[in-house]
C-alpha cells in the first residue's frame, strides 16, 4: 500500500484528466519493460505477443478504475468509509447511461473498453496459438533476439504501439464520468451520431478482420492436411482484397476513433481536458483520437504489414501466372465490390 500511495502522489497532477491519462500510458512501458528483462536474458520472444495483449487489457482497466482507486486510498488514509468499485452494467442503466454519481462509468467508457478488450482477446489468442505452433519462435526476431538493446527496443516499440492505438480509449476513460451529464444535456440525447457511426464501423471492421483470419487459418490447416494444393489463398474475402485482415484492422480502429472524437472534441471533452472551446483545441482533440487508426495504417502500409507480405509473395511467385493474375485483378487494400 505505501508503494501504491507513493505512485498515486507522484501522478497527482493539478489537472484531474492527467491524473488518469498519464499513469495509464506509463503503465504500458512499465509492463513491457518488466516482460522485456527476462525475455532479453533468455533470448526468447515466446511472451512478446502475449505481453502486448496483457498491456492493452491492463492499461484499459487502469484508465477505467484509477479514479476509484485514488478515492479508495484517500478514504482509507483519512479513516473514512471506502467506496465500492462501480458496476460496469450500471453504465447502461439509470439516466440513459449518463454517469452522475462520483466514480460511476459512462456507457461510452464501458463500450469502448469492451470493444478493445474483445479485439485484444481475439487477436491475442490467435497470435498465441500461432507462436505455440512454431515452438515459441518468431522469424521477426531472428536478427535481434541476440542483441539486448535491439530486443529491448522491440518491447519499447510495442509499448508505443499500445499507447498510441489505445489512446482514444484511454483519453475518453480519463474524462470524469460526471462530465458526461453535460454532454447529454447539450446533445439532447445520451447517444450521438458519432457514437452510432463509430461503434457500427468498429463492429464491421472487427467482423471483417476475424473472418479474414479465420479463412486463412482454415486454408492453412487444409493445406497441411493436403486437402488442396493451392499455393496462395484467393477465395473468400481474399478474392476481394489482398490484405482483408489489414483492412478490417484499420476499419475497427477508425470506428473507435470516431466515437472517441465525438466526445473529446465536444465542449464537455475539451473542458474536462482543461482546454478552451476553440477550433485549434477541437482539432487537437480529434487528432488525439485519430492518431490510433493513422498509426495502425502507417505500420501496415510502411513498416511490417503490407510491404513485407507483398515482397515475400512477389519473390516467391514472380513467375506464377495465377499469382500475377490475382494480384492484377485484386485490390491491395480496399475490397472490391
Amino acid at each position: 500500500m505505501p508503494l501504491i500511495r507513493t505512485l498515486l502522489q507522484i501522478t497527482n497532477f493539478r489537472n484531474p484528466y492527467l491524473r488518469t491519462l498519464v499513469p495509464s500510458v506509463a503503465a504500458a512501458f512499465g509492463i513491457q519493460a518488466a516482460v522485456a528483462i527476462p525475455s532479453v536474458a533468455f533470448q526468447s520472444e515466446r511472451f512478446y505477443d502475449f505481453s502486448g495483449s496483457l498491456t492493452y487489457l491492463s492499461c484499459t482497466a487502469l484508465s477505467l478504475y484509477l479514479p476509484t482507486i485514488r478515492a479508495r486510498v484517500a478514504a482509507e488514509f483519512a479513516g473514512k468509509p471506502i467506496l465500492p468499485f462501480p458496476s460496469l452494467s450500471g453504465a447502461f442503466t439509470g439516466q440513459g447511461g449518463v454517469a452522475t454519481a462520483a466514480g460511476a462509468f459512462n456507457w461510452r467508457q464501458v463500450a469502448l473498453s469492451a470493444a478493445v478488450t474483445l479485439w485484444t482477446v481475439r487477436l491475442g489468442s490467435f497470435l498465441l496459438s500461432r507462436i505455440t505452433a512454431e515452438n515459441g519462435r518468431d522469424s521477426r526476431f531472428d536478427n535481434i533476439r541476440t542483441s539486448p538493446p535491439k530486443f529491448f527496443g522491440a518491447f519499447m516499440a510495442q509499448a508505443t504501439w499500445v499507447s498510441l492505438c489505445a489512446l482514444p480509449i484511454l483519453a475518453v476513460n480519463s474524462i470524469p464520468p460526471s462530465a458526461f451529464a453535460s454532454l447529454a444535456s447539450v446533445a439532447g440525447t445520451a447517444v450521438t451520431v458519432t457514437d452510432i457511426l463509430g461503434l457500427a464501423t468498429f463492429a464491421g471492421g472487427f467482423a471483417f478482420e476475424a473472418l479474414a483470419d479465420s479463412q486463412k487459418s482454415q486454408w492453412m490447416k487444409e493445406k497441411r492436411e493436403k486437402r488442396h494444393s493451392e499455393e496462395f489463398l484467393t477465395h473468400g474475402l481474399w478474392s476481394k482484397s489482398r490484405h482483408p485482415n489489414y483492412f478490417g484492422e484499420v476499419m475497427l480502429w477508425t470506428g473507435i476513433a470516431t466515437t472517441s472524437a465525438g466526445v473529446l472534441a465536444s465542449n464537455t471533452g475539451l473542458a474536462a481536458m482543461g482546454l478552451s472551446a476553440t477550433l485549434p483545441a477541437r482539432i487537437a482533440a480529434v487528432g488525439m483520437a485519430g492518431v490510433s487508426p493513422a498509426f495502425v495504417a502507417f505500420l501496415l502500409f510502411k513498416v511490417s504489414g503490407i510491404p513485407m507480405s507483398e515482397k515475400k509473395y512477389d519473390q516467391r511467385y514472380a513467375n506464377n501466372p495465377d499469382y500475377q493474375k490475382w494480384k492484377r485483378e485484386t485490390p491491395m487494400f480496399f475490397p472490391k465490390l
